[in-house]
């Protein structure tokens, strides 16, 4: 790794991809998912950069539609739901997640391929996690796929689709041979996998007091939250 990669991404822009997961990166996070939001700040300066790189793109865990709400900028490409969007063979387990979230009793995040079981709001956040738990065990009894994530648990079909397979695409679909990712959770552990045998790599980690230890290990970069991330797209 260069001793300055943002210099090296910098210099070439149009050479290059700059990727960002949403939620704790971009948006600072809250209680309520709905009512995650990405700062006007945060917004000019993705808008800054979709005009200099040959890609900026989000990728969440999110819907793209809900993405492209809270982040509302022209030029960012949009891949949600950890990559399944780009996998057609997700939709024919779209039935079979949507009637197991029916199945548990416990506040659902409904998406078009998959479901999320928040518990940041749980006044006990120890009996919540050992009930989804036993709804992870579930889930995998049923053929289906359990994601712990910070405070959430993603049910998700048995899938070979993730953060890393969408970055891939993204960037091969770009056509750059440089890429910068930063997020903040286990699954960004996959995206920054999918910067795997580009000329340049960036993986930036956003610190926190819930950032798993393995990202930030894993990370060239480590900023301290989305303000961090704001002061990191200022540079490029």
């Amino acid at each position: 790794m260069p001793d300055d990669p943002l210099r090296l991404l910098a210099a070439e822009p149009e050479r290059a991809a700059v990727l960002l997961d949403v939620d704790g990166t971009l948006a600072p996070i809250v209680a309520r998912p709905e009512d995650a939001y990405v700062p006007e700040e945060t917004r000019g300066e993705l808008a800054r950069l979709a005009g200099r790189y040959a890609l900026v793109a989000c990728v969440s865990g999110r819907p793209r539609s809900e993405v492209e709400r809270m982040v509302g900028v022209a030029g960012v490409a949009v891949v949600g739901e950890h990559g399944l969007e780009l996998a057609p063979e997700a939709a024919a387990w779209a039935d079979r997640v949507a009637e197991f979230a029916r199945g548990v009793d416990w506040p659902a995040e409904r998406k078009p391929l998959s479901v999320s079981f928040h518990f940041r709001r749980a006044d006990d956040q120890d009996a919540a996690r050992a009930y989804l738990t036993r709804v992870a065990d579930a889930a995998e009894a049923k053929g289906l796929v359990p994601r712990w994530g910070r405070m959430v648990l993603e049910v998700r079909p048995p899938v070979a689709a993730d953060k890393g397979t969408a970055v891939r695409t993204l960037v091969t679909r770009a056509g750059v041979r440089r890429a910068l990712y930063a997020g903040d959770d286990r699954t960004d552990l996959d995206a920054f996998h999918g910067l795997d045998g580009l000329e340049l790599g960036v993986r930036v980690a956003v610190g926190s007091a819930e950032a798993p230890p393995e990202l930030l290990a894993a990370a060239d970069l480590v900023v301290d939250g989305t303000d961090g991330v704001l002061g990191l797209l200022r540079r490029l």
